[in-house]
């Protein structure tokens, strides 16, 4: 069986034909090709026409199928990733009644606030295990109060991947990850928060019904299999969030298992079967994709917003002619530590982890008659790896202790310095993937579907293709350069 694998971000749409008994990637390609566009009218807010998805999307998937010709009658079932916490609404003829408020709007802010104060911090982080925040639940509160006469005319509101699956089956369903995604799941009662949709005004109605992350909650149209070449009848059988999905197709799916990734922003999910949560609110937990009431599963999810972007930065100003390669190498002509130069990568917004505040970025340490452009690549990267670290130390107070970290041979991984950085500064190894959101997908669809007997299965042809481990002769340095960090942190 040959499997379709879509990863809905914000910046493209990508499409990926895995076959199920290898796990080989046969097609893959992404639109569009320069960064998908971004509604902004107003500071603060980011919106994406759904409508635009789609188009993408057909012309993604139209890609692949063109790739592998008439082997397409073998796609037995498809798999949905997507950006997280959006908020797609439509109408009872299944129509986008306005553009998706997307993850990166902050709007919602104060609705959370006033939510999370109306209803007690206790009560959110004991029953939802997160304040309501900036997430699904807070925007359409936004909708509600400045455009009633939308929101009148709601009839189901969805996630960005929701909004996919029924544009390709025609039904409108969710997962019960997605659901706490939103901020609407009690983790207490295992059920909708009838407290948080009360507080909002909400009538449950308005939410898709649920199901688990892998199942089929519908069936390609013989309308939609025409116009993208596919035969009728397909399951979409799979769908997450994309950070839920970078942990499974780095087959993160039991109790302290750890993801990371490390792009412009990073992230760090682990697994954990406990509902535990952190007081101060530095982390969020959702359902994970394999959540059950018999077999617990939620992922712990840090966000760092200044990561990957610090290094871009770097790179303009200090490495305009380099490129990150040739930036990497330079750097490692530099012992651990930088000579004294320290760098705090909090440059890109508020921080989550930092309760909230927006400390902005700090170069420490420089002088100017012994330091040069090469000691700024690599405390860059060390000041990434920190606050991974960090934030690893936070997520340890949830039950997270990883021993392991999984991620994508992709961004700041590829990079020898921050890998051996980030390994011995958290006694972890580091095993690297050549895998996507969209292969993830794909594999999801399979468990979804019972083509894979089992989720161990699915991953049978997962390698590792790259290991890292502390080193040992300089933990000491890397420890006295954190060390040296964290007091920094501390003054900010």
């Amino acid at each position: 069986m040959l499997l379709l694998g879509i990863d809905a971000g914000s910046s493209s749409i990508k499409a990926s034909i895995v076959n199920g008994e290898t796990g080989e990637c046969l097609a893959s390609s992404f639109y569009p090709k320069k960064e998908m566009e971004m509604i902004s009218n107003r500071p603060g807010w980011a919106e994406q026409d759904p409508v635009k998805w789609w188009e993408n999307l057909k012309l993604a998937i139209g890609d692949c199928l063109s790739s592998i010709g008439s082997k397409k009658e073998a796609i037995g079932a498809i798999g949905i990733s997507y950006q997280m916490h959006g908020l797609v609404c439509v109408d009872k003829d299944q129509k986008v009644l306005r553009p998706s408020i997307i993850w990166c709007d902050s709007r919602a802010v104060e609705y959370g606030n006033k939510a999370a104060m109306a209803l007690g911090k206790e009560f959110c982080l004991a029953h939802l295990l997160n304040s309501p925040g900036n997430f699904t639940a807070s925007k359409l509160a936004w909708v509600k109060q400045n455009e009633p006469d939308i929101f009148s005319r709601i009839d189901k509101i969805m996630l960005p991947g929701d909004y996919l699956a029924m544009k390709l089956t025609g039904e409108i369903h969710t997962s019960y990850s997605g659901l706490s995604e939103g901020i609407f799941w009690d983790f207490s009662a295992n059920s909708l928060s009838g407290e948080l949709l009360s507080y909002y005004g909400f009538n449950k109605d308005i939410l898709a019904d649920a199901g688990s992350s892998f199942s089929i909650q519908g069936r390609l149209t013989a309308d939609m299999a025409s116009e993208l070449g596919l035969p009728k009848g397909i399951p979409v059988s799979y769908r997450a969030g994309d950070q839920p999905n970078n942990a499974l197709s780095l087959n993160v799916l039991n109790p302290g298992e750890v993801a990371a990734t490390a792009g412009t922003s990073g992230v760090i999910y682990g697994v954990t079967d406990q509902k535990k949560y952190d007081p101060q609110s530095r982390v969020n937990t959702f359902l994970h994709v394999n959540h059950s009431e018999k077999s617990p599963r939620l992922g712990v999810l840090l966000c760092i917003n200044g990561t990957g972007i610090l290094n871009s930065w770097i790179k303009r100003i200090a490495g305009k002619d380099l490129s990150y390669d040739e930036m990497n190498q330079v750097a490692e002509s530099v012992a651990p530590g930088s000579e004294g130069v320290t760098i705090l990568p909090f440059g890109n917004g508020a921080e989550r982890m930092l309760m909230n505040n927006n400390p902005g970025s700090r170069i420490l340490g420089v002088n100017f008659n012994t330091h040069n452009a090469s000691h700024l690549f690599r405390a860059a990267q060390e000041g990434i790896a920190f606050s991974f670290r960090y934030g690893l130390d936070i997520m340890k107070e949830t039950g997270i202790n990883p021993q392991i970290i999984r991620a994508g041979s992709a961004n700041m991984f590829l990079s020898k310095i921050f890998r051996e950085t980030l390994s011995t500064i958290t006694s972890t190894e580091i095993h690297l993937y050549n895998t996507d959101g969209s292969v993830g997908a794909a594999r999801g669809a399979g468990i979804g579907c019972g083509y894979y007997k089992s989720e161990k299965e699915a991953f049978n042809g997962l390698k590792s293709i790259n290991l890292t481990t502390p080193d040992k002769n300089r933990t000491q340095a890397y420890t006295d350069a954190y060390e040296r960090w964290s007091e920094q942190l501390g003054k900010m």
